[in-house]
């Protein structure tokens, strides 16, 4: 167990795990954060269509559902 080179093997593919895994770390943080910010500009997109439906609900002459006179 106290082998150099057994030892030096160990620690070479504890270094090469390392370096893997950070690599997956920064590729799952770059995934995130252009999640983050596609989710944050459909929660601006959804407000702001939002606002336009109301508003446009506000100023319509009669209910929605209405059906034409001529039915």
């Amino acid at each position: 167990m106290n082998d150099p080179k057994t030892l030096g093997e160990r620690i070479d593919a504890l270094e090469v795990r390392l370096t893997f895994q950070d690599e997956t770390i920064e590729t799952l943080n770059r995934t995130i954060t252009a999640q983050w910010l596609k989710i944050d500009a459909l929660t601006r997109q959804v407000s702001e269509l939002r606002d336009r439906l109301q508003e446009a609900e506000s100023h319509a002459p009669g209910p929605i559902n209405e059906r034409p006179p001529h039915y």
